[in-house]
């Protein structure tokens, strides 16, 4: 079907890859993985959704100590990647393009949940107080961290970069850092989680060396225009919490981010959730900070997505729990269809109920 002359549904520009429209299809959890490797099921849902302009994929471990989730995959080792390469073909296929999302989750972790040898690990020794889903004992509190040496923070910064590059072994069209939501990047980003007196906390200089540094090294690694990053201002999951300088840390991670000519910059407002509400002044200021394409998410619908392209608040919308019941949410949205409600019981189950059965 043809679809609306109207910016939500124009091609886009990104890096080597022509967007057949403006819709992203944000990343979401959804824990199939059994073994921490994807398999057909997860082929068949991302295929489902290649409608979208761009698919960024659930949370994947770049490291053995970053599965802290149950079911959560990696893209660090052969099975897995060989797992994922079914996945970018089948979308790819229906024509499709996909980024994977890099994901460590640091000290929102269970040690149950991580392979042997593996570690819970933190900036600094504060314990999440949350509660983690273990298979099959249900849920437990989070393990208290290990604070990472120089060494630990070498080592998972390498794997940022080395995941970075089995990602694109595996068919990916680039990657995505998760800056966001209080896994291991935002934890040295946040004081809530980072007590460091260190060059890795403290000073604003300090917080963002991390996220930066991640940064480059996977753009040395595949090429700046293959890594996008994702941030969640005033973001309150897992324990974030902003500080004084928390504006000002903001605005200075996105100059320094710009420098690295990364793909792209997204951004999440979590208010439609129940966190705080990302001011528009804060949202103009990594808009202005930050030179390349800027990604918007947080519980948009088509109307306030199509105003804010037109007004220039960013360049790309990303939606997330309308594409989980709705794998054909794009001609939807173009149609003015109604939307199927998603499941929410049925989110983190493994199995195709919830999840391909649409």
């Amino acid at each position: 079907m043809s679809l609306p002359a109207t910016p939500l549904f124009q091609p886009y520009r990104l890096g080597p890859l022509t967007l057949k429209n403006r819709l992203v299809m944000a990343p979401m959890t959804r824990n199939r993985s059994i073994g921490n490797v994807p398999g057909e099921l997860v082929a068949t849902y991302y295929a489902q959704r290649a409608g979208a302009g761009l698919i960024v994929t659930e949370g994947t471990a770049p490291t053995a100590d970053g599965l802290g989730y149950a079911r959560i995959p990696g893209v660090f080792s052969d099975a897995q990647v060989a797992g994922w390469r079914k996945v970018t073909d089948a979308v790819h296929a229906a024509g499709g393009a996909i980024f994977v999302q890099l994901m460590h989750t640091g000290r929102a972790s269970h040690q149950a949940n991580l392979p042997a040898g593996a570690r819970v690990l933190g900036p600094s020794a504060i314990k999440l107080a949350a509660d983690i889903w273990v298979d099959p004992d249900g849920n437990q509190p989070a393990t208290e961290p290990v604070a990472m040496t120089e060494a630990d923070i070498e080592q998972a910064l390498e794997g940022y970069a080395h995941a970075s590059a089995r990602a694109i072994e595996a068919g990916f069209d680039g990657v995505e850092l998760h800056a966001a939501n209080g896994y291991l990047i935002d934890q040295f980003l946040n004081t809530a989680s980072n007590q460091r007196t260190d060059r890795w906390g403290g000073a604003v200089a300090n917080r963002i060396r991390f996220a930066v540094e991640a940064a480059r090294r996977s753009a040395a690694r595949v090429g700046a225009d293959r890594v996008g990053i994702r941030v969640s201002p005033y973001g309150a999951f897992n324990g974030m919490q902003p500080d004084p300088d928390h504006e000002a840390l903001y605005a200075a991670l996105a100059a320094e981010l710009s420098t690295l000519g990364l793909a792209y910059l997204h951004v999440v407002d979590h208010s439609s959730m129940g966190a705080p509400k990302v001011s528009d002044a804060v949202k103009a200021a990594l808009r202005t900070g930050f030179k390349g394409t800027y990604v918007l998410s947080g519980g948009y619908d088509r109307a306030r997505a199509e105003a804010d392209l037109v007004e220039g608040k960013g360049d790309l919308v990303a939606f997330g729990r309308p594409f989980l019941a709705n794998p054909d949410l794009v001609q939807k949205l173009a149609t003015g269809a109604a939307l199927t409600a998603p499941d929410f019981g049925t989110f983190y189950t493994p199995g195709e109920r919830g999840y391909t059965d649409y």
